[in-house]
This record gives C-alpha cells, structure tokens and sequence, in this order.
C-alpha cells in the first residue's frame, strides 16, 4: 500500500469513464483505486446535478470507503457559477457549494476545492462542461455589454468571503485550484485574490502540469505560495499544452521541485493526477502505480 500522504486524483475515473464520469458509480471507482494500491483518494461532484447526486450518496460513499480503509483526503466541485455576473446564480452555486463541503465533512476529507475564478465568460453556447478550457475556446469567449469591473471584483471577493465562511463552519479549507482561463492560473493570481478575500482558510492547490504550461515558475511559486498550500496536483508537462503526464514524459525539473519542497518543508498531501484525453498516458493504471512508487522513493516514504 502506498503511503496514506499520496492521493489518487479523480482523474484517474474521469479519464476512464468519461467527464462527468457517471456519479452513481462512485463506490466501484473507490475499488478501483483500492486496487491500485492507495489509502487516499480524492473525489468530486461536478455542476449541480452531480453534485447533488453524490450529496445524495455521501453516507453511502462513505461507509464504502470505510470499508475498503480509504481515506477520501480532498473533495472537488465544479462550480463555475460561483463567479457569474448573475447574483441569482452565484446564490444558486452558493447553495451548491455548501452541499459540497456537507459531503466533505461526512467523507471527513481536509479540505474542499474548485477551479477558478473563472471570468464571466460568455461562449456561444453558455459555458460548456469541460474540464479545462484550450486557447481557441477561450478565443470565443465574449464578456456582458454591461460589465462593470470594479462592481464585479466586490462581487465576486464576496462570494469567495461565502465560500471561505460555508467552509470553515465544516472546519474545512477552501483551496482554489489554477488552470488556464481562470483569474487565479498563476502564483500572482491567487495571491492578489487571497489579498483581497482576506480568510485564512483559503489555500491553494499548487498544480504542477497547469503551472509549468502556464510558464509559472515551480520553485518560485512553492517559496512565494509558503504557508498556503497544503495539496499538490502532481504531473509532468512538456511546456506547450495542458497535459498531464507521467512524470518523466515531460520537462519539468523535478530535482530542484522536491529540492524546494524540502525548503519550504512541506507535509501534505500530492495527488497523482495524470490522465485526461488532452494527455498521451498509454496505460493509466500502470501510470497511477508508477508514479506512486516513484513518489515513495523521491520522498522517502518507504
């Protein structure tokens, strides 16, 4: 078994069955990373009808869990809505966020995160379900003719206050996870966004593939993020898309990333997160047990 501090991220279901993979299934996706080797997964309930889905099923899902002696670490929603121009939306989304960390108390997870902010994009067909956004989507992204700015920063700083408040009632941190398109992508990102919010309990999730492709240097960021981050998405990228590889397949430096987490001393959690249909993973189960082992040794946590 791998050590309890290693994550299997729900992307692993996600590129096996599809985006958003089938809620109901969620029991037979924890035999399936039991089966890997792991102790700790990571699981997500995606816009609010599978969200809700899984609300439904969190007693279920846990005693599953339970059962197979996993710990589910982290829990991730979708909630692009958090951050629409829409105040009826974003309380709408606001509801669904606090059914989010309902499910992350019961599963007793860490922490409860979500991509974003996302802009106020509007997309010919309202804001499509994909997992990330590429350059020539983003590309036909138009903004309201009424947009005010400044009224919407204040805006959306409230929501996120919301968030961080719904969150610590469960004891939960919210992490905010960077990806392309999104207002905190980067290292600067989220920092001007936690300046603003002001909660201790909002965290990053330090993304290793996004950031890298997005050219947000890795040491710098784990030196400057010190004391805000607590998870870590792990996957290599070579630099010119987003993708998540195995380790080794890309470019990162990985000698001088564990060299700087041992400087800043980091003790959480890091998710494999390799996979996805942007990503060239030619067996992901071998993927998953690879990067684990290979995870153990760099960190010594035989």
């Amino acid at each position: 078994m791998f050590h309890e501090s290693l994550v299997c991220c729900f992307l692993y279901s996600i590129t096996k069955y599809g985006y958003p993979p089938p809620a109901e299934k969620i029991p037979t996706y924890l035999e399936e990373m039991k089966a890997l080797g792991y102790q700790s997964v990571e699981l997500e309930g995606i816009r609010r009808d599978h969200l809700s889905t899984v609300h439904d099923m969190r007693h279920t899902i846990k005693e599953k869990a339970d059962n197979l002696g996993l710990k589910v670490a982290y829990f991730c929603v979708v909630l692009p809505g958090l951050s629409s121009s829409d105040r009826k939306e974003r309380a709408e989304n606001l509801e669904s966020f606090r059914k989010g960390c309902e499910i992350a108390s019961v599963l007793e997870s860490r922490g409860i995160s979500d991509n974003g902010p996302l802009p106020p994009y509007r997309f010919p067909e309202d804001i499509p379900i994909v997992r990330h956004f590429d350059e020539e989507l983003l590309m036909k992204a138009r903004f309201p003719e009424n947009l005010d700015w400044k009224e919407y920063w204040n805006d959306l700083v409230h929501t996120i206050q919301d968030c961080c408040d719904i969150a610590g009632e469960f004891n939960l941190g919210f992490h905010i996870h960077p990806c392309l398109g999104v207002l905190s992508s980067t290292t600067d990102g989220f920092l001007y966004l936690y300046d603003a919010v002001k909660r201790d309990n909002l965290r990053f999730l330090l993304d290793t593939a996004n950031q890298f492709a997005l050219k947000d240097n890795l040491a710098l960021a784990l030196r400057r993020l010190n004391g805000h981050v607590d998870y870590i998405h792990l996957s290599d990228n070579r630099g010119l898309k987003i993708e998540h590889l195995v380790p080794g397949n890309g470019a990162i430096h990985w000698d001088t990333f564990f060299e700087t987490l041992d400087v800043v001393g980091f003790k959480g959690h890091i998710g494999i997160d390799v996979g996805g249909q942007e990503s060239d993973v030619d067996d992901l189960d071998a993927g998953y047990i690879e990067t684990a082992n290979w995870l153990t040794d760099k960190l010594n946590l035989k």
